[in-house]
């Protein structure tokens, strides 16, 4: 069935979108006519033929239409109407058959509507499709969140993909397939990039001399600093010196007694010449060149150290990019410390020569510092290769942030890929249950039409009408078959061909009952059992009270069938502008007033301007001619036009009803200006000018003149004693009475 109907920029209708949603089984739809209910039952019948409209299908499922408006008339009341095919009942194996395959045929519609709603929900707007969409919704705002954690440092690698939340999933699925670039740390990737996509073009950057440390490493282990530098041990003082171990402090003292004229230092005694000879000799050549060796290393030490220092500080004082200058500055610190200690050891050794020292490496120090520096040097290549090849290095960094954006959603791709290949799956599944259902469906109904063509015959059609028509008073022609025996035409008793000399009523009434007909069967030997929407679109056009009713009546029978599921049709559209025939068609005595019944809809259609609209009502909104009438009377905004027709109009109505109520003498009763008033609008009733227009009909009167007419009006009914009913109609309560909202 049809659950909502768009309509724009056609015909009646502008461009705001007038829609009927929540359609159900049965939808009323009244306005007058040039408000546009005709290019409703047209979209219904052609929606292809209105690019602007649109109508929605439960499942999206469409049915066949059939539809009873004057295009239908037109087309079907010609030389012959087609003959409308029916199930006969001569052979009842095969209407069973027939009723068997229809009732499978349901049953697979049911299916196909179950898996319809599993695949895509009420409306094309939910199940498998919708939790897919959901999906994909959730990761897009996944996959998005990580871009924006990025977008500040990497705009320049991602861009191309910074506006849309789809386009930047659908990146990052296919890097996670294809991307092989090298998988980088998030600092080496966002350095780079601010250089590559600087505004600032890079330049090509010095490469920072290393620190030659192979002299200062031999100086650590010469030999002499392990030596102890003593005299020789031939000469008899050497005896003492030895066994008292005072050989460094026997160096001090010769220093003194030398320029002490060869007294003691320490005793003041004239010493002997071999004493002095002793000493000189103890003291030899290899004592004095082992003290030159000392001297010289601590010299060397003392320049190379010094040399290293100031290159390391030099390069500190860089503050390069590409150096680390905090580690770098605090290994300086240590190297500081330590070779400040390694000379004080020095100092001691030259000191004492006879002292054994071992100085702290620096090896570990400098090979640090050293690491430091080459690390920075093998940026500043990759930095100077970049400048060279800045479009290659692009590519790189670019997809070396796409690895490590993958990298960093690997949980959440593995997710959306788990989740979506499990909803793919049962889609897939759902649409091959679905196309096997399809084809069973086909096969089935390919039968049925077998079937039908055993068993069909326009004959019941035929005879169906001509019995209304007689019942009905229609005697003065009927319908016959065609020469062909597959056409009907409409015949005089007299043989002759009625086509062209009937009256509009009788025309209506026959392609009415045409169409009737036309929805228990079908124009062709197959197809009777499909199932099918109708609409009724001004049905009564020109025809008498007697046949308005039984036009209501044989449609609301089809109502019946609608609600409890019997038979093909599965929803019905009446349009009208005819007050009485919406009141016949539309009632039901189950209908609370204020509500519509559950498998229903009401519907108003009405010019705004020069632009037609519709509006939903919960319940019926059309009430009785005569009520309506009543109506205008009660509204606080008389129209100054039409109040005087309306006032007449109730009096016609009311009175003759009543009949034998003496009008003519209630002018009398009035006085004044009220006489003339009531002579006018009782005059009217008996002139015979119902239907003519005269000036004085459609006059404007003043506001005064509408409240003088107004107040004769209820006289009127005062003076006839009628005035419970004025009471009623206007919704006045009285001591004695309880408004009803019943009305004639």
């Amino acid at each position: 069935m049809i659950t909502q109907i768009d309509i724009s920029n056609t015909a009646t209708f502008g461009a705001t979108h007038q829609i009927l949603d929540e359609l159900r089984k049965i939808n009323f739809i009244f306005g007058v006519n040039g408000t546009g209910k005709t290019t409703i039952s047209k979209i219904i019948a052609e929606p292809l033929q209105f690019p602007n409209c649109a109508v929605t299908w439960k499942n999206g499922l469409e049915l066949n239409k059939l539809v009873y408006n004057r295009d239908f008339v037109e087309r079907n009341f010609k030389g012959s109407f087609k003959g409308i095919f029916t199930l006969g009942e001569q052979q009842i194996n095969v209407l069973g058959e027939i009723e068997n395959t229809k009732n499978e045929i349901d049953k697979l519609n049911n299916d196909i509507k179950t898996l319809l709603v599993t695949l895509q929900g009420e409306d094309n707007n939910g199940g498998k499709t919708k939790e897919l969409l959901e999906l994909e919704t959730t990761y897009n705002d996944r996959f998005w969140s990580a871009k924006q954690k990025h977008d500040a440092n990497l705009s320049g690698a991602l861009k191309g993909v910074m506006g849309k939340k789809e386009k930047f999933k659908e990146k990052v699925l296919s890097e996670a397939l294809n991307n092989q670039a090298e998988l980088k740390p998030i600092d080496d990737i966002e350095a780079r990039a601010a250089k590559i996509f600087s505004d600032v073009s890079p330049v090509e950057m010095q490469m920072i001399t290393t620190i030659d440390t192979e002299k200062l490493f031999s100086l650590e282990y010469l030999p002499i600093l392990k030596k102890r530098i003593i005299g020789k041990d031939d000469v008899d003082i050497a005896t003492m010196i030895k066994k008292l171990d005072n050989s460094d402090w026997v160096r001090q003292g010769v220093s003194y007694y030398s320029i002490n004229d060869g007294r003691c230092p320490f005793c003041q005694q004239e010493t002997e010449k071999h004493f002095a000879d002793s000493l000189r000799e103890y003291f030899d050549e290899t004592f004095e060149k082992d003290n030159v060796a000392i001297g010289n290393l601590i010299l060397d030490y003392t320049a190379e150290t010094d040399r290293i220092q100031q290159e390391i500080q030099a390069i500190i004082e860089l503050n390069s990019e590409f150096i680390d200058n905090t580690k770098l500055e605090n290994e300086k610190k240590l190297l500081d410390s330590t070779i400040a200690a390694n000379i004080q050891k020095l100092a001691i050794k030259k000191k004492e020569t006879s002292q054994i020292i071992e100085l702290d490496s620096l090896r570990n120090i400098l090979n640090t510092i050293i690491e430091i520096i080459t690390v920075a040097n093998k940026n500043i290549l990759e930095h100077n290769k970049m400048v060279k090849n800045l479009v290659t290095e692009k590519k790189i960094l670019i997809s070396q942030t796409w690895r490590f954006i993958v990298t960093e959603l690997t949980n959440d791709i593995n997710n959306y890929n788990n989740e979506k290949n499990n909803i793919i799956k049962a889609i897939d599944n759902l649409n091959i249950t679905l196309q096997k259902k399809n084809d069973e469906k086909k096969t089935k109904e390919t039968h049925l039409m077998k079937l039908e063509r055993q068993t069909v015959s326009i004959q019941p059609t035929l005879d169906g009408i001509n019995k209304i028509l007689v019942s009905f008073g229609f005697r003065s022609f009927s319908l016959v078959r065609g020469n062909d025996g597959k056409t009907y035409k409409l015949m005089r008793p007299d043989g002759s061909e009625a086509q062209d000399t009937l009256s509009d009523g009788e025309r209506n009434f026959v392609t009415f009952l045409y169409f009737y007909y036309l929805l228990k069967g079908s124009h062709t030997e197959s197809g009777i059992t499909v199932d099918k929407i109708i609409v009724f679109d001004d049905p009564v056009s020109s025809l008498d009270s007697d046949v308005l009713f039984i036009v209501s009546t044989l449609i609301r029978e089809l109502f019946d069938d609608v609600r409890n599921n019997h038979g093909t049709i599965k929803q019905i559209f009446v349009l009208t502008h005819n007050v009485y025939f919406h009141k016949e068609v539309s009632f039901d005595s189950r209908r609370n007033k204020n509500q519509s019944l559950k498998e229903e809809s009401f519907w108003i259609i009405k010019k705004q301007g020069i632009n037609s609209v519709i509006e939903k009502r919960e319940s019926n909104p059309i009430k009785t001619s005569y009520e309506l009438l009543w109506e205008e009377v009660r509204s606080k905004q008389h129209n100054s036009l039409t109040i005087r027709n309306t006032l007449r109009r109730i009096l016609d109505n009311y009175f003759k009803l009543l009949g034998d109520i003496p009008l003519d003498e209630l002018y009398t009763k009035m006085n004044g200006d009220k006489k003339i008033i009531c002579r006018s609008l009782l005059s009217w009733l008996h002139d015979g000018s119902h239907n003519a227009i005269s000036d004085e009909h459609y006059d404007s009167l003043s506001n005064e003149d509408v409240e003088r007419y107004l107040e004769v009006f209820k006289q009127i009914f005062e003076q006839s004693n009628h005035i419970a009913h004025y009471n009623m109609m206007m919704r006045i309560d009285t001591e004695h009475m309880e408004v009803s909202n019943d009305v004639l």
